[in-house]
């Protein structure tokens, strides 16, 4: 059994560390003591396929597994730090 990271692995580690630096860092702070996070971002997020990460494709979803979920939100806590 191999534990390296796969290719859909790569690839929502880029999106994510790519969406949090664009549409997360820049307001962290704000949105930290304002005590909010928009739901323009949880639908931008879901844009992005980042939402149904674990939904099957035939229900619109992205039809990956579990480690590709642990890996999006792995790289969403790295790129989104004060």
């Amino acid at each position: 059994m191999e534990f390296g990271t796969n290719e859909s692995q790569a690839m929502i580690a880029d999106t994510v560390k790519k969406f949090a630096e664009a549409h997360i860092r820049p307001n962290i702070m704000e949105w930290d003591e304002a005590q909010i996070f928009p739901v323009e971002l949880f639908k931008k997020m879901g844009e992005q396929g980042l939402m149904g990460i674990l939904v099957p494709e035939k229900y619109n979803g992205s039809g990956l597994g579990y480690f590709e979920y642990v890996t999006a939100i792995i790289e969403r806590k790295r790129n989104s730090r004060i």
